[in-house]
């Protein structure tokens, strides 16, 4: 996940968004879940993916409130 680029969300239209997000979090929740039986090689990846989720979720906030 380190090597992979930042998204470009304010390039994204809010339906995208709102599709990314929602697979997003099914990843997580995979990974979570392979995590839990057998550890993964890098642990780390879970934090970077919550933490894409939340840019995510914000800039869909910020285009609800009209910013």
């Amino acid at each position: 996940m380190a090597a992979k680029e930042k998204l470009d969300l304010k390039s994204l239209s809010q339906q995208d968004l709102k599709e990314k997000i929602t697979e997003e979090q099914l990843r997580l929740k995979k990974i979570t879940f392979s995590h839990a039986i057998t550890p993964i090689e890098n642990p780390m990846s879970i934090r970077s993916l919550r933490r894409e989720i939340a840019r995510m979720k914000t800039e869909l906030h910020k285009r609800e409130l009209g910013f």
